[in-house]
């Protein structure tokens, strides 16, 4: 077969399996012998479908070819053997002996005698080379590993492994582009061509005129499977109408086509319908010049001629004409916002969001409990908090009365910013809408109250009918109603026969009109005239359903699920009223509605199976998904903002992640950084006006035309630099900033009453220092590894004063074990005093890794029992990191200074990663750019491309002078995966891990002055713990290591243990939840969890950043005694 007939295959069975025709791609990968598919070989061989697995291997290999594949094939007959003889059934033992096994008795008689004498056994165990044979599950877990080392060893397997790398449904755009070739050869081109059929070659009938080339684009269902045809008369007709009528007529069309079939329609249709907006097309495309090298100039036909106009007059037909899918664009994925940037506590289920219109980091958040919030997620900061109260009783009907009284308990059911962002619609599961105003303040003001639906408000929107804001709300008493902004009712909208799910207020030029969708599954479509509903349709799956116009207005969109839990995206076709796209990618069953929305004209999301899925809106296949590192529902909420480059979704532990793209990181990072300068210039005006006239910047200049209380905006960069300064805790209004005008003191807690802190029970042993600790990643526990090799965790329960079961130093944990009370106690050697303790857990806190000087052991965090030990010195493990993107895969740190890439699911070390002089000290992955940072108590950082696994820099820190480069060095990474915190005994140090440098360094001095014992940033990432080893603990600014606030040991070591010794922290580390919350780990073996007091929630102030001052200093000043403003603050 020709190389391209293989290729031909290939496209083929990609083809099929984005059809999901399963059975057809494993036949045609069999016989064609192109391709083994190792996942499906596996899960054959795991199911335990002998006949297929021998079946799918027939098509690459025979027994006889090699001693490889005799092997592959004796192993498989051994195991379907032994699996007959372990049910007792003989008679299948005796056939698989005869049948399959017999052939390898001429190549090894005395095995295949030993084989066959296991029939004499009651239990096949008995035989000492199967007497660790396992249950059958285990036991094909291992024959496929060793297959696998098989398969890949043969040579008949070779460059059968892998499928080649494809762009995304390359045989439709294959497709496509030939029928665009046909469509520029056709001689009289019509603007909307009828594609009906791929069997013979595409032409034009003449029209009534010559007109120009119009692209010819095929939905992705219709190459697939064709089920009905538009008829000729869709297509057929005269000009084109204009946009203008197009979109005055779009509703008519719903209402002209009554009642379509229900089931999703894949007809090939033409190009008006699918054409993309021009305003799409620029950002699809990378424009190119027209192609000249044709090389036709040897034509002189009429045809060619006027082949050569269009070819002129246009790009090339690749590029002009096909919507490339989603997939072949990489830059696509870079503009998705999957990048975790904050996580946010809500503290109470989010039911709802919304970001503001124009301040683009400004989110409205509604809740179970009826609170509603306001959030600046730039700063990470609630701006304001409202409680569900009843404004006034009196104007409440009896029922809404009634109701309260038997059940005071409401939630928001939906939340909405106006389109100017100065109201807050709020919607309520028991009869009222609450209207606020916002004019850029942290306040809200109370602006309307009306008891508007009897029942639940379903939800709530704004609209503009006469030019005129208004407010629409749907309910549980099937009505659809239109207010005014003082209260009045404008329009009352009845004809659903069930509770009204949605609404979607729009307009096409001057035509104003509501689409409203019911819990029945029918979509009706309303005028502001009173006249009835104008379309009756239903959504599919037939049950709640909400639908979103993209931003421009052109597209239509509804996602919604039936009661059986099918999910539906779709996208309709105004003008016919049908479904004009349905995009796949969900799972088969969800326990409640599908929430999605739309962003830049090109992208939808929705919420299913744990994670965030994306589409392009010009493909029907996923674009991709992200789990966002984890901890969201099974239906998370979502809402983008305007922008497009931030999406907030909701936990499962009541609170919100931010994700960004590399937009909205740097709107985040430099928001952050005009609020802090901001304070900083207020307060040097406050200070000295004549400091103003000299020392203002142009941007600090116009801090008096902003809002006094107003988020601060996102500021550009200036010469492709960043400001990387931040400062969580802001001033917000002058009168805040009146009380920092005073000159800044560091903020020091001496004694106890100064901060809150509890002490883990069962914890102090003072010959066991604690040598590592963590939090769950869940919030709930802290668990600690000991020196002497020995994990204890501790859990916060739920109680009265811990109502959300978190860790807190309010409140005395337990320690926990399991019923069966095992402990987690690693293989400990002898000379464990020189023994290095490392741990790490994996994401969803199921199992830990940990080790002690002897090998790595993995246990269960629920019964503490060890799953499997590993890598058994020499050498000896001294560092461990699970891979962000595979738990299977860990960084394993040695003693000899490697660094062992190793697969736990088999067993194997994949890499061994050399350039350390001394034993590794830190690992730290970076999913953004995609490499691993290592330290070593060589004082060497090195950065591993985790792609390839090649080294691409190594870096010594810069140590003082007449300093040995020894001690550990500890890496941990920024929230933005690009920033990295590198800690020593000498030093806290920033380094741009993007361009593999310092950028700002801070070494002990004055109070304190000791060395750093260990350093980690807070879960925003926006302070930096550090403890010392004369007991003090540091908290830093993370983006300037100014130090904001100094715990003296003396506020949490009680007098008595430091008696007899010298007691710190030698381990620290940060609740993934709460910023404020720390937890240290001491030498005498105790464990201590701290927070500020709740009168102050944080840690001191952030100490304003000027030049007079080292404390926190680029690397440049290192080397001067006179450092720059530019060195001390970028």
């Amino acid at each position: 077969m020709s190389s391209l007939s293989r290729e031909l295959v290939f496209l083929i069975l990609q083809f099929l399996d984005e059809e999901k025709f399963k059975e057809s791609v494993h036949r045609l990968e069999q016989e064609s012998g192109f391709f083994f598919n190792m996942k499906y070989f596996e899960e054959k061989a795991l199911g335990g479908e002998w006949d297929e697995v021998e079946k799918y291997l027939s098509g690459f290999t025979k027994v006889d070819d090699n001693r490889y594949s005799m092997k592959i094939f004796f192993e498989i007959r051994k195991q379907k053997y032994l699996e007959a003889l372990d049910r007792h059934d003989r008679a299948k033992a005796v056939e698989i002996l005869v049948k399959d096994l017999k052939v390898f008795s001429s190549f090894n008689e005395e095995l295949y005698k030993e084989i066959t004498q296991l029939l004499t056994l009651e239990n096949f165990r008995e035989n000492e080379q199967l007497s660790k044979y396992g249950d059958t599950k285990s036991a094909r877990s291992i024959m496929l590993v060793e297959l696998k080392k098989l398969i890949e060893a043969n040579p008949l397997f070779r460059d059968k492994l892998g499928f080649p790398t494809l762009k995304a449904s390359r045989l439709r755009t294959l497709i496509n582009q030939s029928l665009n070739w046909q469509h520029q050869l056709c001689k009289n081109p019509r603007p909307n061509p009828d594609i009906k059929t791929l069997f013979t070659d595409h032409s034009c009938s003449p029209p009534n005129g010559a007109r120009a080339p119009t692209p010819v684009t095929l939905p992705v269902a219709a190459v697939a499977k064709p089920s009905t045809y538009s008829p000729l008369a869709a297509h057929v007709g005269s000009f084109p109408p204009t946009a203008a009528a197009a979109n005055a007529t779009a509703l008519a069309g719903w209402m002209v086509n009554a009642n379509p079939p229900p089931t999703v329609q894949s007809s090939v249709v033409g190009a008006s319908s699918l054409s993309v907006p021009a305003n799409q097309v620029s950002v699809l495309k990378h424009p190119r010049a027209p192609s000249t090298a044709l090389g036709m100039t040897d034509y002189q036909s009429t045809d060619h001629e006027q082949l050569k106009k269009r070819l002129r007059s246009s790009q090339s037909v690749d590029e002009a004409t096909y919507p490339v899918p989603p997939q072949q664009a990489s830059w696509f994925l870079e503009d998705l916002p999957r990048t975790v940037a904050c996580t946010m506590h809500q503290g109470s289920t989010v039911t709802s969001m919304d970001f503001h219109p124009s301040h683009h980091t400004l989110l409205a958040v509604g809740c179970g409990d009826g609170e509603i919030t306001l959030w600046e997620v730039g700063l990470r900061e609630r701006l304001v908090s409202k409680s569900f109260k009843i404004w006034d009783l009196t104007n409440c009907s009896m029922p809404l009365q009634a109701a309260i009284a038997k059940d005071p308990s409401i939630s928001v059911s939906r939340i909405a910013w106006s389109p100017d962002g100065n109201l807050i619609g709020v919607a309520f599961t028991k009869h009222l809408i609450h209207l606020y105003t916002y004019q850029g303040s942290s306040e809200l003001g109370q602006h309307l109250e009306i008891d508007a639906h009897v029942g639940g408000v379903n939800d709530i929107a704004f609209s503009h009918p006469n030019k005129q804001l208004c407010i629409v709300t749907c309910g549980d008493d099937k009505l659809i109603k239109v207010w005014d902004l003082s209260g009045r009712k404008l329009f009352h909208f009845e004809g659903h026969e069930a509770p009204v799910y949605s609404v979607c207020p729009h307009h096409k030029e001057n035509i104003q009109f509501i689409f409203s969708t019911a819990v029945d599954g029918k979509i009706k479509a309303w005028l502001y005239d009173n006249m009835g509903s104008r379309v009756d349709y239903d959504a599919p799956g037939r049950w709640c359903t909400t639908m979103l116009y993209s931003a421009d207005g052109t597209r239509l969109f509804s996602c919604g699920t039936s009661k059986d839990g099918d999910s539906f995206l779709v996208e309709w076709n105004e003008s016919e009223g049908a479904i004009k796209r349905n995009y796949v990618g969900f799972r088969k069953k969800s326990a409640g509605v599908v929430q999605f929305d739309t962003t830049r004209n090109r992208f939808l999301a929705a919420g299913e199976d744990n994670q965030i899925k994306f589409w392009d809106m010009d493909n029907t296949n996923m674009l991709t998904s992200t789990e966002a590192e984890g901890g969201l529902p099974s239906l998370p909420r979502l809402r983008f903002n305007r922008e497009g480059n931030l999406l907030v979704v909701t936990t499962a532990e009541n609170g919100l992640k931010i994700l960004a793209n590399a937009d909205g990181l740097r709107t985040l990072r430099a928001m952050e950084t005009r609020s802090y300068e901001t304070s900083r210039g207020i307060t040097e005006m406050k200070v000295s006006s004549s400091a103003v006239v000299t020392s203002i910047s142009p941007v600090i200049s116009k801090v008096e035309r902003v809002d006094r209380s107003s988020p601060a905006r996102p500021t550009p960069t200036i010469n492709g630099v960043e400001s990387i300064a931040r400062d969580i805790e802001k001033p917000r209004n002058l009168e805040d900033v009146s009380d920092k005008a005073k000159p800044w003191e560091l903020t020091e807690i001496i004694d106890p009453i100064q901060c809150r802190a509890v002490t883990m029970p069962e914890g102090t042993n003072s010959a066991c220092k604690v040598a590592r600790l963590l939090y769950t990643n869940s919030g709930v526990g802290i668990l600690a590894l000991g020196s002497n090799g020995v994990q204890k965790l501790w859990k916060w329960g739920r109680s009265e004063r811990n109502p959300g079961g978190k860790a807190t130093a309010s409140v005395v944990p337990q320690h926990w074990q399991p019923s069966n009370g095992l402990l987690m106690i690693n293989d400990v050697p002898e000379n464990s005093e020189e023994a290095v303790p490392c741990i790490a857990l994996s994401k969803n806190d199921s199992y830990v890794m940990s080790a002690c000087g002897g090998k790595v052991s993995l246990f269960n965090m629920m019964n503490f029992k060890v799953m499997t030990t590993f890598m058994p010195p020499p050498p000896a493990s001294t560092f461990l990191a699970f891979h962000p993107q595979d738990n299977n895969i860990i960084a394993v740190g040695m003693e000899d200074s490697t660094i062992q890439i190793f697969n736990v699911r088999v067993d194997e070390v994949k890499t061994k990663l050399k350039g350390h002089q001394k034993r590794i000290t830190g690992l730290a992955f970076s999913t953004s750019l995609n490499i691993l940072v290592s330290s070593g108590a060589d004082a060497q950082i090195i950065f591993w491309n985790t792609d390839t696994w090649e080294k691409r820099k190594s870096v010594a820190i810069q140590l003082p002078a007449g300093k040995a480069p020894v001690g550990d060095t500890r890496v941990q990474f920024h929230s933005d995966q690009v920033w990295l915190l590198v800690c020593h005994e000498t030093q806290l140090a920033l380094y741009d891990a993007a361009k593999m440098e310092c950028i700002r360094q801070w070494m002990p001095q004055d109070v304190l002055s000791s060395p750093i014992s260990c350093a980690v940033y807070s879960c925003n990432s926006q302070l930096i713990y550090a403890t010392f080893t004369d007991g003090n603990i540091g908290v830093f600014d993370a983006d300037s290591l100014k130090l904001r606030c100094r715990i003296a040991p003396s506020a949490y070591i009680s007098q008595a243990s430091t008696d007899s010794q010298t007691v710190y922290p030698l381990v620290v580390t940060a609740h993934p939840q709460e910023p404020n919350q720390l937890g240290v780990g001491l030498t005498d073996g105790s464990i201590k969890v701290m927070e500020p007091l709740e009168t102050e929630q944080k840690w001191g102030v952030a100490a304003p950043v000027d030049s007079g001052t080292e404390n926190g200093r680029s690397t440049a000043s290192s080397a001067t005694n006179n450092p720059t403003p530019e060195q001390v603050q970028r």
